[in-house]
């Protein structure tokens, strides 16, 4: 049992603080192969707000820190501020607020991931661009990322494979990463309390739509086609993705996607966000009277309060039956913003013609890579193990996880993830079953060999891959030769599928469509491979033992 509470805790922490940061260290290898050129004069573009200026590095133009909305506390968000003369926008801008990152306290963690938490402040409606060219009428396709980190922590820059650089030169492609608010100041439900607060639960959202909007009117400035947007996250990102696939108000913003372990079948609901921002202005002495001076209380607070209060109408709900998958900070249907459940019961019909790549990684949330004492279980030690997990089901597993991967090891058959590979499925058959634009399905597969194959392909391993930054995450990925080859394959299909909606690329076999009867997956390993319906038996059994909520 305490094995399982570490286990438990550990997935917790890593939905939160996991994913992603642009390392000093890394940025500087990346970039001391070319002049860096930050001439006020050329490297220029003009926005609707005003001009900015950017810098030049192996022929990319990038912009960062560029103000994309302004808000105030738990109002939805407006257009930004104009300014006279060139504003520099070379330094990202202040990070979203957000708990102490507790990942640090993990040297081995720490090496892997190396995060740059940047500055915080609560005006951080910012985004950064990359691009080769300049108002040069290219309609090139841009890549919008979402980063990670659930719906309470995280920022544009937080990996060192959020850099756009490789992307933008590689693929002739706009990546933007978008920075908005995030925790209780992106998703504090305060509708209880008049309709002035009516929006707040959804503001974090909200902000996203406003950058969509931003890059729709400003795309063409940095070269990009406002008709030809792609939006991709991982983990939360994909669960920002998920949720806008669902947002009338994001309709027509974007035109294909991209789901990288974060599935999002279901939001908040009402009853549950209203009971959380009710518990918040109790425990800081509020109410209906007074609760406009919520606007001015510390963050710190405010988001201890937040905390207390998500922990106590968790348990309250667990009690009176609840049952999905994450409570707390995150969207809420609120019959308006957002009309109904992201993918339950059916995939949105809003987005029946964006084709749409899902896609896992094979060991996500393992423990074995936190917990050194899980590494090198004996064969004893792991049946007990799924026993205890599995119960009844115990045989039925061992056999459906013989047929999925013949070749395992012991440890495999506890560090393969079979929470999210479920989810992502059936995402993909409600997406399917429109019988509209294709959904393709992936599984991440590949070993890193870094500190003695500690990571195996847990969550946020392929981001390096798709961004073709392995060498930038050098402590997760090893940047080896396979790494590096693997890495421009993949990245390649990203973008082919941002320009095509197809994601084709060398070295990958055809890359089929999923449907519920074939099971399409691609496998993106050292070699490349189609598998279709490999571990449906395994999932199966899965969903007849779910996993605890977070």
């Amino acid at each position: 049992m305490k094995t399982k509470r570490i286990v438990a805790a550990l997935a917790a922490l890593a939905c939160l603080h996991a994913c992603g940061h642009l390392t000093k260290e890394g940025r500087t290898a990346a970039e001391n192969t070319s002049e860096v050129v930050a001439d006020s004069t050329t490297i220029v573009a003009k926005v609707k707000q005003g001009a900015i200026a950017g810098y030049q590095t192996m022929g990319v133009n990038v912009f960062k820190g560029v103000p994309y909305a302004k808000a105030e506390r738990f109002m939805p968000p407006t257009a930004p501020d104009s300014w006279t003369g060139v504003r520099s926008c070379r330094a990202y801008g202040p990070t979203c607020p957000q708990a102490v990152r507790t990942g640090w306290q993990s040297d081995e963690a720490a090496f892997a991931f190396n995060w740059d938490d940047g500055h915080a402040g609560e005006d951080c409606l910012r985004l950064n661009i990359w691009t080769r060219g300049l108002a040069d009428n290219k309609k090139r396709a841009v890549m919008v990322w979402l980063h990670g980190g659930g719906f309470a922590a995280g920022s544009g820059q937080e990996l060192p494979a959020y850099d756009g650089t490789n992307l933008a030169r590689k693929g002739d492609v706009v990546v933007v990463t978008v920075n908005h608010r995030l925790n209780v100041l992106g998703f504090l439900d305060l509708s209880a309390f008049g309709e002035k607060y009516g929006k707040s639960g959804n503001a974090g959202m909200l902000d996203l739509v406003e950058a969509l909007r931003w890059i729709k009117e400003n795309v063409e400035s940095f070269g990009g086609d406002p008709d030809n947007v792609t939006i991709f996250g991982q983990s939360g990102g994909g669960g920002k993705v998920s949720t806008l696939l669902a947002t009338p108000a994001a309709n027509g913003l974007f035109h294909k996607a991209i789901i990288e372990s974060g599935s999002q079948l279901k939001c908040m609901e009402q009853q549950y966000t209203r009971r959380i921002g009710a518990n918040v202005a109790k425990r800081l002495g509020l109410n209906a009277s007074n609760i406009d001076r919520i606007a001015e209380m510390p963050y710190e607070k405010l988001l201890a309060a937040g905390e207390e209060a998500i922990k106590e109408e968790k348990a309250e709900a667990l009690k009176a039956g609840w049952n999905g998958f994450i409570f707390g900070w995150g969207p809420v249907v609120d019959g308006d913003f957002l009309p109904q459940h992201p993918f339950s019961p059916a995939a949105p019909a809003q987005s029946k013609d964006i084709p749409l790549i899902i896609g896992t990684t094979l060991n996500e949330f393992c423990a074995s890579a936190y917990v050194p004492a899980l590494r090198n279980l004996s064969e004893e030690a792991v049946m007990q193990q799924v026993k205890q997990r599995y119960g009844n089901f115990a045989d039925d597993y061992l056999k459906a996880f013989a047929e999925a991967y013949p070749d395992h090891k012991p440890n495999d058959l506890l560090d393969v993830d079979l929470t999210f590979r479920p989810m992502a499925m059936e995402q993909a058959r409600l997406k399917e079953a429109q019988h509209g634009a294709p959904v393709y399905m992936y599984l991440f597969t590949w070993q890193s060999p870094a500190m003695n194959g500690i990571w195996r392909s847990i969550h946020c391993m392929e981001i390096p891959f798709v961004f073709d930054n392995t060498a930038l995450q050098g402590g997760m990925t090893g940047n080896g030769p396979q790494a590096r080859a693997l890495a421009q394959t993949m990245s390649q299909a990203w973008i082919n599928f941002a320009k095509t909606g197809k994601p084709t690329a060398g070295g990958l076999p055809a890359w089929e469509a999923y449907t519920a009867a074939n099971g399409a997956t691609l496998l993106f390993d050292n070699t490349c491979k189609m598998r279709y319906n490999h571990d449906a038996k395994l999932v199966k059994i899965a969903r007849q033992c779910p996993q605890k909520p977070l």
